[in-house]
């Protein structure tokens, strides 16, 4: 359900505020997988984590979401990487997005309301995805869940940039950045040396 890409600024916006908050030491689970080990002792992570700006009942909404974006199935998801950490975290620091966010949640609630009867929560797994679908998918978006849909298309970009921002995303992508090499590689396009088979960049 992770949709359509994240704009390149966004993206390097994103990345920056990574790096700033992979200094955080409340987190449980997330953690930058560009940063560099520490030289000294090294820091305990807590048991669990206390959400900095989602109230409790708010946050294992977050949680909800985040995984029904990117779940675990064959390959670990959203909840091992902790995104709602890293959204908790980030919406924190974040006024701009800091309203749009906690009404978004509460126009979810009240959207499962109306439709199926209950809390976003108390629904079945096929209700929850049934429900999120018309937002997630423009080829499904309804008239009068204009709301719902703007604030699940800026949640599910805040969970993609946590995810690919963490060990378990990068691998994911098999980036080559974590791996480790004797020597160079070379280019395995020996044939195309130009490499003029490749598509044009997008920016």
């Amino acid at each position: 359900m992770a949709g359509q890409g994240v704009d390149r600024r966004e993206v390097l916006r994103i990345m920056a505020m990574a790096a700033a908050a992979s200094h955080f030491p409340g987190f449980a689970r997330w953690a930058f997988a560009a940063g560099h080990p520490s030289q000294g002792i090294e820091e305990i992570k807590p048991a669990t984590y206390e959400p900095i700006f989602f109230s409790k009942n708010e946050y294992p909404l977050v949680e909800k979401l985040a995984e029904l974006i990117i779940p675990s199935d064959r390959t670990p998801g959203a909840r091992e990487a902790g995104v709602s950490e890293f959204i908790d975290f980030m919406i924190f620091h974040d006024p701009d997005q800091q309203y749009s966010f906690r009404t978004g949640l509460s126009w979810l609630n009240a959207h499962a309301e109306q439709v199926l009867g209950k809390p976003f929560l108390a629904l079945s797994g096929e209700q929850q995805v049934t429900l999120l679908e018309p937002l997630a998918f423009s080829s499904k978006h309804k008239s009068g869940e204009e709301d719902g849909q703007q604030f699940f298309r800026a949640f599910r970009e805040m969970t993609v940039a946590g995810f690919y921002t963490t060990e378990i995303g990068y691998k994911e992508l098999d980036n080559p950045a974590l791996k480790y090499y004797s020597e160079s590689p070379a280019c395995p396009h020996r044939d195309d040396p130009e490499h003029k088979h490749l598509p044009a960049p997008k920016w």
